[in-house]
C-alpha cells in the first residue's frame, strides 16, 4: 500500500465520534492519524476498532513518546501490535533515546512501522522556545534535531512546514517530512502558530501533511478532502 500524501487528525476522546469520522474519511483514500486525547480516552482496544473498521487504510498513531531510552523503546514496541505505518518520539529525548527505539522497530522487519521525530512543535515559536531556555530561533533548533534524527536512523520528522526546504538542505530528499500546522486558505489558524497552506507545503517538499479541523469541522469532509488534493 502506497502511503497518502494526507493524514486526517481524528483529534476525538469517543469511539463512536471517531468511528464515524473515520467511516467518512476513509473513502477519500487519505490517511488517519490517532493522537493522545483518543488513546487516552479509548486506549489501544480503541485504535484496534478503528483499524479494523477502516481496511487498507494508513494509520499514523502519534503520541509523542519522550522518555529514557528503556521505556520509549517499549512503549513504541507496544505501539507495534498495532500495526499502524507511523509512529512518533520527540527527538529531544536525545540520540540514545531514538537509537534504542529504530532498534527495537528493527526486529518487526518489513512490517516494522516507520518512526519520525517531533522536532519544534508548530505551536511554538521563538519567544516560546527563549521562555523554556532554548535560546535559539525555531529553525535552527529543528534543523539540528532533524540532523539528530537522521543519525538515529529513524524515517523522518515531523516539522512545521517552513522548515521544510532547510531540513531537506541538511537531511536530503529520503527523509520523510509530515508536516502540521496546515491550513487551506481562509481556514482559522486556531492554536498553530507557524502555519502554511497545503500548496505551499507540497512545493517545498512535504511527504505528508496532518490537517484535522478543516476536514473534519467541514459539512462534507470528503469534498474538503478532494477540494485540498486538486489544490496540490
Amino acid at each position: 500500500m502506497s502511503l497518502p500524501r494526507i493524514y486526517v487528525a481524528l483529534d476525538t476522546d469517543n469511539l463512536n465520534e471517531t468511528l464515524e469520522l473515520a467511516a467518512r474519511v476513509a473513502p477519500s483514500g487519505m490517511g488517519i492519524k490517532l493522537g493522545m486525547r483518543f488513546y487516552y480516552a479509548e486506549g489501544p482496544q480503541g485504535v484496534r476498532k478503528v483499524i479494523e473498521a477502516c481496511p487498507n487504510t494508513s494509520f499514523f498513531i502519534d503520541l509523542k513518546c519522550h522518555d529514557i531510552p528503556k521505556t520509549a523503546a517499549e512503549a513504541i514496541d507496544a505501539l507495534c501490535a498495532l500495526k499502524p505505518d507511523y509512529v512518533n518520539v520527540h527527538a529531544s529525548g536525545g540520540l540514545e533515546m531514538m537509537q534504542e527505539v529504530a532498534k527495537t522497530v528493527a526486529k518487526y522487519g518489513n512490517d516494522a512501522p516507520k518512526v519520525l521525530a517531533v522536532t519544534v512543535l508548530t505551536s511554538l515559536n521563538d519567544e516560546n522556545l527563549d521562555a523554556v531556555g532554548q535560546k535559539t530561533p525555531a529553525k535552527e533548533q529543528v534543523v539540528r534535531l532533524a540532523q539528530l534524527t537522521k543519525e538515529a536512523g529513524l524515517s523522518g520528522v515531523v516539522c512545521s512546514a517552513h522548515e521544510i526546504e532547510a531540513i531537506r538542505a541538511a537531511c536530503g530528499d529520503d527523509f520523510a517530512l509530515m508536516v502540521p500546522g496546515i491550513r487551506p486558505a481562509g481556514s482559522a489558524v486556531g492554536d498553530q502558530k507557524r502555519v502554511m497552506t497545503p500548496a505551499e507545503a507540497v512545493s517545498k517538499g512535504a511527504t505528508h501533511l496532518v490537517i484535522g479541523r478543516p476536514i473534519t469541522k467541514a459539512d462534507d469532509p470528503k469534498a474538503a478532502v478532494q477540494a485540498i488534493l486538486e489544490s496540490i
